[in-house]
């Protein structure tokens, strides 16, 4: 199998051929026996591309984050497979793993870039099971080989095993009994003076594992296990210990492991896993400044709080919310790209006797995808600024960046959840028919709700950080007329409007709860902190998505840019128009209005729908195995494979 060679880290000029976004070469063959697109016209290539340019940069830069996963991703391997069993499937994304692990100079370097590492998740996640090579690529790279790196490298620690996959990484922290309080962890590693060993063990039912994929499916594993060190009797907090699971010959003794049924979606060999007094050697231990054993058994640490030092133990997950927002992030547009190619060839009856035309021609229809697509957009902006901070951050602004990637990681799931949805609908019954990939989306994007962290729990968080830590926009918005309803500026600074009355409702609520009872105290204020933080993140997407727009220098891809995140800011605002009354933000002829300067927008966008969805790049082998995604022409049923035909004849 002949694949390119992708070399993460490696900043090399892309090839002399390289399509630099979609344009006449690469789009305009897609007709139906019409003539209608599905892509873009000649003329609407140049704007395609420039949009294309603004939602995944250009030149090498572009090449080397994105074309290597686009190429890899277009191979016939990752087609779909008719009547494949959830089990072949979950076996299936190893091999995957093993190809996209052959194509990688050094792995090691895509542990280490997260721009790379946030782009794999984006493009593996659409193609067919893509959820669950997506689960073990970020398990293996990000989790396990990530978690090596970020501690100090142990000379006796030979990582080719792990590089060339002849062993797979896992990771081990969620237990049955603790997942999102994690922290409070009772798989124990304690130390044993006599040898200078660490013994793991699994005191009670509830300290088993939950639920990462350490059965033997995909060959020999080692995991990164988070455990609780005891030294002399005394707990010294949750670190990470490099331990193997099982071999060619199956698991290592002292290592139980129970499969859990198949998830759909996704499927991954997720287990329950336990371990009996297994003995690790000192070198296991996986050490940094926030702790390293002394040879005489003292715990040196620049952190004093145990709690601390467990979230800097496993400071990889903040990067794996990147990573799950990144594999939502790619779902939702590969679900609108099929959906809006769908809409513009599924023909319906018009308004003359014996006339079709497009559903994608019904307001009813497009205005659904319309917002989906300034949604998806908008999310796609908001993930490249929290990837670029995450990638730039220092220690002095950590910890506002970790605040940053959680609520953008709640944001672009729940949003993703939503479009996924959305375009699976839009396309009926067909829909339903995995060969049409829109039916694996929305179950794949509910488990990057609950992975690295559950949405609610991080936003709870961020809620807290951000009631007295942030200080939202105050005064009153500039007196405006009716028109100002179309620009993105001005529609911005409403929503900030919004996000200040939320927060200093919050702060009254959490003035007037009870002192001595911070349970209750944080009840009384979490309703307004959370509609906080959900005005929050889109405010947050709206400043990026307006800057992409002034980076615009195709006049009608700015144009279209600035129509879209108009779009985005007024489905933002329309169900908060109250508020913005009620303090004096907007005006009743504003409010009024708002419908139909989101009807002309809406007039102004749909003609453009399929230069909106060519601008996601996606790979035309790719597309051309989605039978909704093309004409029609092909029946669903040769896609399936059927052989046999009786009483009908094509």
């Amino acid at each position: 199998m002949a694949l390119l060679t992708v070399r993460p880290g490696t900043r090399t000029a892309a090839p002399d051929d390289a399509d630099d976004g979609p344009g006449p070469r690469s789009q305009t063959s897609h007709t139906t026996a019409r003539g209608i697109p599905g892509g873009v016209e000649a003329e609407d290539a140049a704007p395609a591309g420039e949009l294309a340019r603004l939602l995944f940069g250009q030149g090498v830069e572009r090449e080397e984050i994105h074309g290597r996963w686009r190429r890899l991703i277009a191979h016939e391997t990752f087609r779909h497979t008719p009547d494949r069993s959830p089990a072949q499937q979950a076996a299936q994304a190893y091999d995957w793993l093993r190809l996209l692990n052959d194509n990688l100079a050094d792995p090691l370097s895509l542990a280490g870039d997260p721009e790379l590492l946030a782009s794999l998740h984006e493009w593996a996640a659409i193609v067919d099971g893509g959820g669950s090579l997506c689960t073990v690529a970020s398990i293996h790279y990000n989790l396990f080989l990530g978690s090596l790196l970020d501690h100090e490298a142990d000379a006796r620690r030979d990582l080719s095993e792990f590089t060339s996959l002849r062993r797979i990484g896992t990771f081990l922290c969620t237990e049955v009994d603790h997942g999102n309080d994690s922290s409070t962890l009772e798989t124990t590693a304690e130390l044993d003076r006599e040898t200078g060993e660490f013994i793991l063990h699994t005191p009670h039912p509830g300290a088993q594992k939950f639920m990462p994929n350490t059965s033997t499916t995909g060959g020999p594993k080692t995991a990164v296990v988070a455990a609780r060190l005891v030294v002399d009797g005394q707990d010294q907090g949750v670190f990470l210990f490099l331990t193997p699971l099982s071999d060619e010959r199956g698991l290592l003794p002292g290592v139980k492991v129970r499969r859990l049924p198949l998830r759909q979606g996704a499927p991954v060999d997720h287990c329950v896993t336990a371990f009996d007094r297994v003995r690790l050697p000192r070198e296991a231990l996986l050490e940094a400044e926030h702790g390293r054993l002394g040879r005489d058994g003292t715990l040196a640490s620049n952190v004093g709080n145990r709690r601390k030092r467990f979230l800097q133990s496993i400071g990889r997950v903040t990067m794996g919310k990147l990573c799950m927002s990144g594999a939502a992030v790619g779902a939702s547009r590969a679900a609108l790209a099929i959906a809006v190619r769908y809409g513009q060839h599924r023909e319906v009856g018009g308004p003359k006797a014996g006339e079709r035309i497009p559903v994608n021609s019904h307001r009813t229809h497009h205005s659904r995808l319309l917002k989906s697509l300034a949604m998806a957009y908008a999310t796609t902006f908001l993930h490249r600024s929290a990837v670029t901070a995450w990638a730039q951050h220092t220690e002095e602004n950590r910890s506002d960046v970790e605040r940053l990637v959680a609520v953008t990681k709640g944001w672009i799931t729940w949003q993703a959840r939503s479009i996924t949805a959305e375009a699976r609908e839009r396309c009926g019954a067909q829909g339903l028919f995995a060969v049409n990939a829109l039916i694996g989306f929305p179950e794949y994007v509910e488990g990057t709700i609950t992975a690295e962290g559950d949405n609610l729990l991080i936003w709870s968080k961020a809620a807290a950080e951000l009631l007295f830590g942030h200080e939202a926009a105050s005064g009153t918005a500039e007196p405006a007329g009716p028109e100002a309803l179309a620009d993105p500026r001005y529609l911005r600074g409403l929503l900030s409007r919004v996000e200040a009355v939320w927060q200093a409702r919050a702060r009254v609520a959490l003035r007037r709860g009870p002192s001595k009872d911070p349970v209750a105290r944080w009840n009384k204020s979490s309703t307004a902190a959370m509609e906080m933080v959900a005005v929050h993140a889109p405010l947050r997407a709206a400043e990026v998505f307006i800057e992409a727009a002034e980076r615009a220098t195709h006049p009608e891809a700015r144009s279209l840019l600035e129509k879209l995140c108009a779009l985005f800011l007024l489905d933002q605002l329309a169900g908060r128009t109250g508020d913005l009354l009620a303090e004096g933000h907007m005006s009743a002829e504003q409010v009024r209005e708002l419908p139909f300067v989101l009807d002309d927008l809406m007039d102004d966008l749909a003609p453009h729908m399929t230069t909106l969805v060519a601008a996601f790049d996606l790979p035309d082998e790719y597309l051309s195995a989605i039978p909704i995604a093309n004409s029609g022409s092909v029946s669903l049923a040769d896609y399936a494979g059927a052989t046999e035909y009786t009483g009908f004849a094509y």
